[in-house]
């Protein structure tokens, strides 16, 4: 059985939209280990004071896998006790 955790993260750029989702991705992905599945699901433009492009943002919904260090022991403690219980 697995666990993920989906989080929302947002990236920006200079130049595109998918160099904001690249960036994003990049970042996340030196402290949230097993990323599975990104989901764009908002876009905006960040306008200047002369009406030009400053920067793209493309908001993101991330899942990643939990990581689950004691379900080696949880099941070993549930072999224990089924094991008592039929003695």
């Amino acid at each position: 059985m697995s666990v993920y955790r989906v989080t929302e993260i947002i990236g920006t750029s200079p130049t595109s939209w998918e160099e904001a989702a690249r960036e994003a991705l990049s970042v996340a992905g030196h402290t949230l280990r097993d990323l599975r599945v990104a989901e764009v699901f908002e876009q905006d433009i960040l306008i200047d004071d002369r009406g030009g492009i400053q920067q793209f943002r493309v908001k993101l919904k991330v899942s990643f896998k939990y990581e689950v260090p004691w379900t080696a022991h949880a099941e070993e403690g549930q072999a224990a006790q089924a094991q008592q219980h039929t003695m």
